[in-house]
């Protein structure tokens, strides 16, 4: 039993550890990111002259600083991804073959590209969306909108970071494929399952509790799960066959039960 569970305490370590240098990178940068709080909200503010928005309001005491607070900690976010992503190749590493390594570089681009392109997709189509809808509904009405600054960076930083990570889920996906800790049929059976917690957490997580928001949220990341389907499908580790009924395994260099030899190159993993 206490072999057992000594390497569990020492994956356990090494998780707590990659954690421990994010959440010191992320709070780094957020110190460097509050000076600039302001010119930050300034920038999401721009698109509030598509809807007739003079400017944004607040209306309690700590409803500034809190935004201020929030667009901040996107920021830092946004700044620590190659840190990010530093850690979590750094925790599936041992699991990958020596060529495969040698994907890192490109990797870590297609990640910054892909969190980079659901920023993109926040703000140039769910946001605009989301502020035409509302704001619209309002002026029908003949209502003079007046937006409150928390209101509106909660949308924004909620909305941003969740489908700047949700566009890493093909890439996460893929490589944890690759490095054979799920398959394909291992998706394609949590599909039901993966759709009802894209609802959930959009439900918790959009600002309001209309289903239009919450749609707006999960239906991208539904479909980043199925493209994380099909990356996993062309590029993940496929699964070795069982040995047979004779004891034999698959032919080439392999032991008894057909588990690989191990040797002094990188050509096979050991399980």
């Amino acid at each position: 039993m206490a072999i057992a569970i000594a390497p569990l305490q020492a994956h356990l370590a090494l998780i707590k550890k990659r954690l421990l240098i994010i959440g010191a990178t992320i709070m780094i940068c957020f110190g460097a990111a509050f000076f600039y709080a302001r010119e930050m909200i300034d920038w999401m503010a721009r698109s509030l002259a598509q809807v007739e928005v003079d400017r944004l309001a607040f209306y309690g005491p700590t409803e500034a600083l809190f935004a201020a607070i929030k667009v901040s900690f996107l920021v830092s976010i946004v700044l620590s991804l190659p840190m990010i992503l530093f850690q979590f190749w750094k925790f599936i590493e041992p699991a990958l073959l020596v060529r495969e390594q040698r994907l890192a570089i490109p990797v870590f681009l297609l990640a910054g590209v892909l969190f980079a392109l659901g920023l993109v997709f926040c703000n140039l189509v769910v946001l605009p969306m989301v502020l035409e809808f509302f704001v619209g509904f309002g002026a029908e009405h003949e209502l003079r909108p007046e937006l409150a600054v928390g209101t509106f960076v909660d949308f924004n930083v909620k909305f941003s970071l969740i489908l700047g990570f949700g566009f890493e889920l093909p890439l996460v996906l893929t490589l944890l494929a690759r490095a054979g800790y799920v398959t394909v049929a291992d998706l394609n059976g949590f599909r039901k399952h993966a759709i009802l917690i894209i609802l959930i957490v959009s439900a918790i997580l959009t600002p309001d509790p209309t289903i239009y928001t919450m749609l707006l949220m999960a239906i991208p990341l539904v479909v980043m799960y199925e493209l994380g389907i099909v990356g996993a499908r062309l590029f993940g580790r496929p699964r070795r066959r069982s040995p047979d009924p004779g004891g034999e395994g698959e032919a080439g260099p392999e032991g008894q039960g057909g588990q690989p030899v191990p040797t002094g190159t990188a050509g096979y993993r050991v399980k």
